[in-house]
């Protein structure tokens, strides 16, 4: 075994557990990050006074429809499943996860992108899947 291979199966690894390194990294945050956020941003406009309550909303919704623009920058950057780091596939797709913030406060575009996200990410990982087995390159 040589040096890049090891370094690429350290890599693996790190990516498989905990955080990882890379854009692996920073997708995880953006999701641990983005989506418990829901719950201080409904005990803020509990506290703040009625005026102020849309205004939190509308920033805590610029903050999910951020969260999914990095990950599309990120599939723009890495678009094909053969040049991507290990498992950034999986973790592209768990940007599905911004539907549950979306629906507990009800911001439509999120309840719409984010599960269509996770739909797009998967047809195009079946789509490169199978035109690997083809033969298409």
């Amino acid at each position: 075994m040589d040096l890049h291979s090891a370094q690429r199966i350290v890599g693996a690894e790190a990516a498989r557990t905990g955080l990882g390194t890379g854009p692996n990294r920073r997708l995880r945050l953006t999701l641990f990050i983005g989506m418990p956020l829901a719950f201080p941003v409904i005990g803020i406009m509990i506290l703040v006074p009625e005026f102020l309550r849309n205004d939190v909303l509308y920033v805590y919704e610029a903050g999910i429809i951020g969260c999914l623009l990095h990950y599309v920058w990120v599939f723009a950057k890495y678009p094909r499943y053969a040049g991507r780091p290990p498992y950034l596939t999986r973790d592209l797709a768990m940007g599905g996860g911004f539907f549950l913030p979306s629906l507990m406060l009800g911001f439509w575009p999120g309840i719409i992108a984010a599960p269509a996200w996770a739909f797009f990410v998967g047809v195009a990982y079946a789509v490169e899947v199978t035109r690997g087995r083809n033969g298409h390159r």
